[in-house]
């Protein structure tokens, strides 16, 4: 049988044993909207063994024009964005070992991944996800590959706790809300979510196969519409809160929010007190009287006062055409009594 990796052995830096790391390697991939698309695809194909994916979200119309994993099919059938993504990556690689967690990164989960995974590769679109990541990997040693994108440009950076910055060396702290450019106030360039993708795709082999040395180092930056690329180096801080103080801010949830505003869907995500467990049978039977109510294994969807819901079975609920926190908690436990 032919070997399906032959290419890819044939370069210097991978060969036999690289290619031999990479499918013994596990990978665990947050956030499977376009980043993580592309990123999940990269590395599935490269042959990485294993690969967890995590994602809160499901499918809709309006992620297909990027998030090139996913199906009209997947759209009409409303399936959970990590349950899609393993579907299709499967078909791609038969023997490919896929886990798919619908469920949204908290801190435990976060530890859980790093403690089962080589490294981790961002596909996020929200700043604390991102650094909740990076407490995980500093606390576990473990290495994780940044990556954003909005407009027509992205950024890349390879976090290695034991050789060099944290994100929080280069961002000490999260922007504040509503100051930093979107998907929804700067759109995006379906292309530089591929460039930046495959740049982290790339350096994630480089780590996998052994290679670290080849690791770019530092913010890699790159903008389609200029044709720029840059470097921005990334040492560490020995003032950084995270790495040189060794706070885990975002682990221990400090300053980390219950709602979150979710990029492209213009509305807030509540997140229900940890443990918490619906039965969707039952929650749909009782919201049945105010109105129709959609169902599927995974995730039932309702209105409440002209606000189009999603629920989820560990209590998550993303609440549409709104940005205001309080209206989105507010009509949660008037519905939820959560």
């Amino acid at each position: 049988m032919t070997d399906r990796f032959s290419r890819q052995r044939l370069l210097p830096w991978i060969g036999d044993g690289g290619q031999a790391r990479i499918a013994g390697a596990r990978v665990g991939i947050v956030g499977l909207g376009a980043l993580g698309c592309v990123s999940s695809a990269f590395l599935a194909r490269a042959g990485v063994g294993t690969l967890v994916l995590v994602d809160r979200d499901f499918v809709e119309p309006s992620n297909l024009p990027r998030q090139i994993l996913y199906t009209e099919e997947d759209c009409e059938r409303r399936l959970p964005k990590a349950v899609a993504a393993r579907s299709h990556l499967l078909e791609a690689r038969r023997d490919l070992e896929v886990e798919a967690h619908s469920a949204d990164l908290d801190p435990e989960l976060a530890m859980d991944l790093f403690a089962r995974c080589d490294l981790v590769v961002d596909g996020t679109d929200n700043f604390e996800t991102r650094y909740l990541l990076n407490d995980a990997a500093v606390k576990s040693g473990k290495p994780w590959v940044y990556g954003g994108a909005v407009s027509s440009y992205g950024s890349v950076l390879v976090v290695e706790p034991a050789k060099g910055g944290c994100l929080r060396c280069c961002f000490p702290a999260p922007p504040p809300a509503g100051s930093s450019p979107t998907c929804d106030t700067a759109g995006v360039l379906g292309a530089a979510v591929g460039v930046v993708g495959s740049l982290q795709a790339g350096e994630a082999l480089k780590l996998l196969a052994g290679r670290g040395d080849l690791v770019a180092g530092g913010l890699l930056t790159v903008d389609l519409q200029t044709w720029s690329f840059g470097r921005v180096e990334a040492p560490r801080d020995p003032a950084c809160p995270c790495c040189g103080a060794g706070r885990f801010d975002f682990l221990e949830e400090r300053g980390v929010s219950r709602t979150h505003r979710v990029c492209g869907r213009d509305g807030i995500l509540v997140l229900a007190p940890k443990g918490t467990r619906l039965d969707l049978a039952a929650v749909k039977a009782r919201l049945a009287a105010a109105g129709p109510v959609f169902e599927n294994p995974y995730l039932i969807q309702t209105e409440w006062e002209g606000h189009p819901v999603t629920l989820y079975p560990d209590g998550r609920a993303l609440i549409q055409k709104t940005d205001d926190p309080a209206r989105a908690r507010a009509l949660y436990a008037r519905y939820l009594g959560i």
